[in-house]
């Protein structure tokens, strides 16, 4: 990571004498330092300098640490000069990004493009949900000179943050998947959501954007790569075929093949299936890198255990979420009884019982076999509509054991992260 270390030593002004280190990679956990790491010590990892230290780190940054050593550079914020150093370090770079954002789909959607771009080109994607004011700078500064395109997550919780990750970030494509209810309790309402969400419009070229087009908020940007089911859209989608394990759809007449379920996957698919035309790809190459994509773990990832199968999609939950994996669940083709379990949905401001009511209400759409239904939020939304068919449960033991009694099923678990429904399978 030469060009990484040239960044430093000019930021620093490391004398010339001192430049005979190396970095072999970046970490912010103490326990992947290895010889020639770059550790940056944030929050409580001040306490690890020595360890860090002595397992041969080449540098460390850190903020709130008395460590005497050449190898340590004492800052006044390690984040702030995380960010900083990445800023620098991703304009050094010839290199593209593309960054992903939206209320709902962000992961999926990175997972997605990056599997059709890595057919032709040496492509990078930030891990997990690597997307905060820590997690972009970190995933830039782990890039290689040879990269040729970054896919970076771009999540918020408040007005501003998008802004500054895309001046860290300088994204030449973007991808907006849509706007719905995450994190009102922050942002209050979808205006809002909308605002912090375009905050990156301004830092790209708007024929380079790509959104939901059938999305209420979306569709009304001007200039922009539309996609959508609607005949106004640039690209069209139409003809989805679902079975258990793969989707089939048409986008502008071309057919792609999908190893994942729902509408919601295929509008995923289909951003990847624009940026991979914006960047000359041809369709045998977008076609197999779509065959082929790996989703990151709990979004709607199916688990065989002992004679049922279980759809971990935990990972988190807003109502648009929710209805999307509803709707998917109640279609999908499988002769064995379906079974519902969801969580609490968080971080849904004054309004959060409203929401958990419409759920309920929602999911009296469909016909399922049983419905569990785990956390105080849940309770109070079902004690105020009085539905006699929908099962509480305070205890995920007891929830096990009530789901061990019977086999042949396919249970959906759906929550927000903290309510770790995953804990049951």
């Amino acid at each position: 990571m030469k060009a990484l270390k040239r960044v430093i030593c000019e930021y620093f002004k490391i004398d010339k004498k001192r430049e005979n280190f190396e970095i072999s990679n970046v970490v912010m956990d103490s326990k992947k330092v290895q010889k020639n790491s770059l550790f940056f010590a944030i929050n409580s990892g001040n306490d690890y300098v020595q360890e860090a230290l002595d397992k041969e780190a080449s540098l460390v940054i850190c903020d709130n640490s008395d460590i005497k050593d050449a190898r340590v550079l004492k800052v006044k914020n390690s984040i702030e000069i995380m960010q900083e150093l990445a800023k620098i370090y991703r304009e050094r770079l010839k290199i593209r990004v593309v960054g992903v954002t939206g209320s709902e789909g962000k992961t999926t959607t990175k997972d997605l493009v990056y599997s059709v771009l890595k057919e032709k080109f040496r492509t990078y994607k930030s891990e997990g949900n690597y997307n905060n004011q820590i997690g972009l700078p970190f995933s830039i500064l782990q890039l290689r000179e040879c990269d040729e395109i970054a896919i970076l997550e771009m999540g918020m919780s408040s007005l501003g943050e998008i802004d500054r990750l895309a001046q860290i970030s300088r994204p030449d494509y973007a991808i907006i998947t849509n706007i719905g209810d995450s994190h009102l309790e922050y942002l209050k309402n979808r205006e809002n959501v909308f605002k912090a969400k375009t905050e990156l419009l301004k830092y790209i070229d708007k024929k380079c954007c790509i959104v939901y087009g059938d999305d209420f908020y979306l569709k009304n940007i001007d200039n922009v790569i539309k996609v959508g089911f609607g005949k106004e859209n640039s690209y069209i989608l139409a003809n989805l075929v679902e079975e258990y394990k793969k989707t089939e759809f048409c986008l502008n007449d071309e057919i792609y093949t999908i190893a994942l379920n729902g509408i919601h996957n295929v509008i995923n698919s289909s951003f990847s299936v624009v940026i991979g035309k914006l960047l000359g790809m041809n369709y045998s190459e977008i076609k197999k890198g779509l065959q082929s994509a790996e989703i990151t773990k709990m979004r709607f990832e199916k688990i065989e255990k002992k004679g049922n199968i279980y759809i971990n999609d935990a990972y988190n939950a807003s109502p648009e979420s929710m209805k999307a994996a509803l709707r998917t669940f109640n279609t999908l083709p499988t002769n064995r009884k379906k079974v519902v379990i969801l969580g609490d949905m968080l971080e849904m401001g004054e309004n959060e019982n409203r929401f958990h009511k419409e759920i309920l209400n929602f999911m009296k759409e469909y016909n399922f076999y049983r419905v569990f239904v785990f956390g105080e939020r849940m309770k109070r939304a079902l004690d105020e509509l009085g539905d006699v068919e929908i099962e509480y449960f305070e205890n995920k033991n007891r929830l096990k054991e009530r789901l061990q009694s019977e086999v042949d099923l396919i249970i959906l678990l759906k929550g927000s992260r903290g309510m770790r429904l995953e804990e049951i399978i």
